[in-house]
């Protein structure tokens, strides 16, 4: 395609790729993929996911604006997950704030910390064990 057309700037090959891809079964398959993908901790990254959702969704409505986005990428969380990411939102709420709210949450805060087991996250009890066999010394 490229060498019966020439050089041509962004906007125009949107434009042809949106003409000769752009179809009812191709909505229907992006609309279907959006709705069935879920975050899902223990498999998905949030930044890969995030992103992928906010494709399928500019592809999809094109005149929808970044914050309602972001609001229904957030409804495709689990509902833990989808009420701390709601609580951080601003009103303009930009791509790169979401990707860092949802990492933030999901390896600093407990909902991450339940999928991701790590040895560090293991406490210990809050007895105290002495370090050595002699009695301790009683304060008068």
């Amino acid at each position: 395609m490229r060498q019966d057309h020439g050089k041509h700037y962004l906007p125009w090959w949107k434009e042809q790729i949106i003409s000769k891809w752009e179809n009812d079964s191709w909505i229907f398959k992006m609309e279907n993929s959006f709705e069935e993908s879920v975050f899902n901790i223990e498999r998905d990254r949030p930044m890969s996911w995030l992103l992928k959702q906010k494709d399928r969704l500019t592809a999809l409505h094109t005149d929808m604006s970044e914050t309602m986005r972001h609001k229904r990428i957030s409804r495709k969380c689990v509902r833990d997950l989808e009420h701390v990411i709601r609580s951080r939102f601003i009103e303009l709420f930009s791509t790169e704030d979401h990707i860092n709210a949802m990492e933030d949450i999901t390896s600093r805060t407990k909902i991450g910390r339940n999928w991701y087991k790590h040895p560090i996250d293991n406490k210990t009890s809050g007895k105290l064990i002495p370090t050595s066999n002699k009695p301790q010394d009683k304060a008068p």
